[in-house]
């Protein structure tokens, strides 16, 4: 085998075994994206193994369980070795781990604001999967938070009244959202406390920006 690539960091390098000694898994239910994959391997290098049963148990030598999509994306990029790490099961074990792999990611979340402000701080996409059109639709996402139910509608009417509120990071009406920070939180939690101060009401302030509960203090 030639010389690994020069993406394969120093602490993997000794798992490097010829991309040509391999065989994808012969019932992959995953599909991937090949080409964002082979960005990250160009930008990123491969940071972590992928994952190959020996085959003793199921007579299908050197098939990949974890990373079929990585070892395609390296493939077309040409690389002749690829970092490794070794399983040797049977053929439930096998898929087990074919799908425990999927599905975990599957399962995961994100902190959608948390990711906008990471991604944004980022000099450049290259590499992260996302591109600016995706970093805009975080962005700029309208969706609605769940409405809170107050105990009054400010009017006298004794009605409950449903409003938009602050999400955390935002300040929104309607659809209209604009990002905040939480100095800028603190500061309107200030203007609000100096309101209900001043006035022995919060009547007439957008008390549900900051996620207070509506009440009328007594005169």
């Amino acid at each position: 085998m030639s010389a690994a690539p020069a993406n394969i960091p120093p602490s993997l390098v000794d798992l490097t075994v010829p991309v040509d000694d391999l065989n994808p898994y012969h019932r992959n239910p995953r599909t991937g994206d090949v080409a964002a994959i082979a960005e990250s391997l160009r930008v990123n290098g491969q940071y972590k193994a992928i994952v190959v049963n020996r085959g003793t148990h199921t007579g299908r030598p050197n098939e990949i369980l974890a990373g079929n999509h990585t070892f395609t994306a390296a493939k077309e990029l040409g690389w002749d070795g690829i970092a490794a790490t070794w399983v040797d099961v049977d053929d439930e074990a096998a898929a087990r781990i074919v799908i425990v792999d999927n599905r975990t990611s599957d399962l995961a979340g994100y902190d959608s604001a948390l990711l906008a402000d990471i991604l944004a701080d980022l000099p450049h996409l290259d590499g992260t999967g996302y591109d600016q059109d995706a970093l805009d639709e975080l962005l700029d996402d309208d969706s609605l938070p769940e409405p809170i139910t107050l105990p009054s509608d400010g009017q006298g009417s004794g009605e409950v009244a449903q409003v938009e509120y602050l999400q955390w990071g935002y300040l929104q009406w309607s659809t209209t959202r604009v990002r905040i920070t939480a100095e800028e939180v603190e500061a309107l939690n200030g203007i609000y406390q100096r309101y209900v101060d001043e006035s022995n009401s919060d009547l007439g302030f957008g008390w549900h920006v900051l996620q207070q509960e509506h009440k009328e203090t007594p005169a």
